[in-house]
């Protein structure tokens, strides 16, 4: 399988993985992945093998996607499933010589495809539905993705980099990947951070090495109980840090989609996307959004400059639904 190349999308791939297993028990099923999500990759159940894709976003390198066609081309596939659009990312399974390569109509995928799929966006809105229809049976529910950390997993992490777990944990995810229009505003995560902490909370601060300086400014803003954690982390070890947090209040991000699979309370901040195509697939997830006219938008930037869609999201309608989330009988 080819995977996708962000990390949410990743995580909708995994109930199509349960499903090719479902299908077929002896199948392997091998995901063809960016090298750095593979400590992800690792805790997807289902999934056999990760073959790592050194390309970068975008890039074609025609000569390096055929060589590692023909490597892939000597485990004897019998079938691809190409879950990106774009027509490079059908071209290592037809440099292997794949004789199934199956995905959706997407741009000039014509013969690099054989196996090609209909797609009806507004029929099935929901990504995680999309990547299940690509499987031999395509209809019937779809079950939420699930990610997997044990408890002496989380021991070896959190032990690693020296957290305390003796009081309740908050897990707060002030960055998104895709662009600011999808970031609640330092200010309020900082208050909810002060709040939290007055609750009684540890708050622990996640993201990547381009989040570090949000996460920097709103442990200033918040207080001594907070502990900066963008930068210092895996991908598997973010896995067994919100495994083992009492709460996840995150924007629609990659971490907000790993906090869901881990069945997680979590509530999960809209921006300029939208809960109707990619939403925090679990029961314990609460989605808030403040309506504005001009969202969804769907662009990086806020085009009106005023990104109220955000803004005016209050750290108090966010408070209140965290607890909302603490209270549900799931948690």
């Amino acid at each position: 399988m080819v995977a996708p190349s962000w990390v949410g999308d990743l995580v909708m791939a995994q109930p199509l993985v349960a499903r090719l297993r479902a299908e077929a028990p002896d199948r392997a099923v091998d995901l063809l992945a960016p090298d750095w999500v593979r400590g992800l990759v690792s805790r997807m159940p289902g999934v056999s093998a990760c073959i790592p894709s050194p390309f970068r976003h975008g890039e074609l390198a025609l000569g390096a996607r055929w060589r590692l066609g023909r490597d892939v081309a000597r485990r004897g596939y019998a079938q691809a499933i190409v879950l990106p659009n774009s027509a490079k990312s059908a071209l290592v399974p037809w440099f292997a010589g794949i004789a199934r390569r199956t995905g959706f109509r997407g741009e000039f995928r014509l013969g690099l495809l054989n196996d090609i799929r209909p797609l009806d966006p507004k029929a099935v809105p929901r990504l995680v539905d999309r990547f299940a229809r690509l499987s031999a049976t395509p209809g019937g529910p779809v079950p939420d993705p699930v990610l997997v950390s044990t408890p002496a997993q989380q021991r070896v992490t959190l032990d690693a980099l020296g957290l305390d777990r003796s009081r309740p944990v908050a897990c707060l995810c002030p960055g998104a990947e895709y662009g600011p229009a999808k970031r609640w505003p330092e200010t309020h995560f900082a208050a909810a951070a002060r709040a939290l902490q007055a609750e009684g909370y540890a708050v622990w601060l996640l993201g990547s090495a381009k989040d570090r300086a949000i996460a920097e400014t709103i442990a200033t803003e918040s207080g001594p109980g907070t502990t900066v954690l963008a930068g210092r982390t895996s991908l598997e070890q973010v896995v067994d840090v919100l495994a083992a947090a009492d709460l996840v209040v995150s924007n629609d991000s990659g971490l907000m989609h790993i906090a869901a699979a881990l069945d997680r309370p979590q509530v999960a901040l809209y921006g300029s996307s939208s809960p109707d195509y990619t939403p925090p697939l679990s029961r314990r997830s609460r989605i808030v959004r403040h309506p504005v006219p001009c969202s969804p938008c769907f662009a990086r930037q806020c085009p009106l400059g005023h990104f109220r869609c955000l803004r005016d999201l209050t750290p108090d309608r966010v408070l209140a639904e965290a607890h909302s989330a603490l209270e549900d009988p799931h948690a």
